[in-house]
């Protein structure tokens, strides 16, 4: 069955990240998902300034991606403002006249080269991530979503945080490994995922710890060994992908306002 983008198909258990017949099928389902995912952040009150971007590399030209185009309010974000940007950071499709957001491509574009493992990247900044990054410390075992993250996180210490050069974006993805979160010292919270709703879902689910720890600076954290069994299926990359599900049918009800 042809993937639907007018409205939302039921979430189940044991459903992941979906994998369309054809690359011009996942670029769509793709493109679908950042557009929500951006409107999403907004309605998060995310992106205000205009700071955050989420990509997704393209299922034919692995070394090149696709962001919002630079001026787009997150609010208004649809699929035809999606811009596809080459390795040198030129648009190589999109709408007329579109423009990248410098910083969007010094951090994304070696972040989706270095880890071809995954697909799509998100970053903003936040109430609690940006805060909560700048003890440099990592996510502790102090609630049930923690665990997502307490042995599938890192911290990049890099003072840059303007990133404006690709050489720091390098630094973030050697800092990341293989990791689903990446903290960014004094700058917030970044993750990746196979998808662009998997990579979403899993920055809001990082943000909500990042509220627990600010909120909870001196919280008990429960032991490796119950933290490790929790993290069996918190740590599951479905996990990501149906918080988005739950997100997007909550804050952009009506999916075709993207379209």
């Amino acid at each position: 069955m042809a993937q639907r983008f007018d409205q939302y198909s039921e979430i189940s258990y044991g459903e992941g990240t979906d994998r369309p017949p054809g690359p011009a099928e996942q670029r769509a389902l793709w493109k679908w998902e950042a557009a929500i995912g951006y409107r999403m952040f907004a309605a998060l009150r995310w992106g205000q300034l205009g700071d955050g971007h989420i990509t997704f590399r393209d299922p034919e030209r692995r070394d090149h991606f696709w962001m919002l185009s630079y001026g787009v309010p997150f609010r208004a974000a649809t699929v035809h403002d999606l811009i596809l940007i080459a390795p040198d950071g030129s648009v190589a499709d999109g709408p007329p006249h579109a423009t990248a957001n410098t910083a969007g491509y010094n951090i994304h574009m070696p972040l989706l080269e270095v880890r071809q493992d995954i697909n799509s990247a998100a970053h903003t900044h936040t109430a609690f991530g940006t805060p909560w990054s700048a003890n440099v410390e990592p996510f502790r075992a102090i609630s049930q979503e923690s665990c997502s993250f307490v042995f599938n996180q890192a911290i990049y210490d890099g003072e840059d945080l303007e990133v404006d050069t690709t050489d720091g974006g390098y630094r973030i993805a050697e800092a990341m490994g293989t990791n689903t979160l990446v903290i960014l010292r004094n700058h917030g919270l970044l993750t990746g995922g196979l998808s662009p709703a998997e990579s979403v879902g899993w920055f809001v689910l990082a943000e909500r710890v990042a509220e627990v720890h600010v909120k909870a600076p001196d919280g008990k954290a429960i032991s490796d060994e119950m933290a490790k069994h929790i993290a069996q299926s918190f740590e599951d990359p479905a996990m990501g992908w149906r918080t988005w599900q739950w997100l997007a049918r909550d804050l952009v009800p009506d999916p075709s306002v993207v379209l």
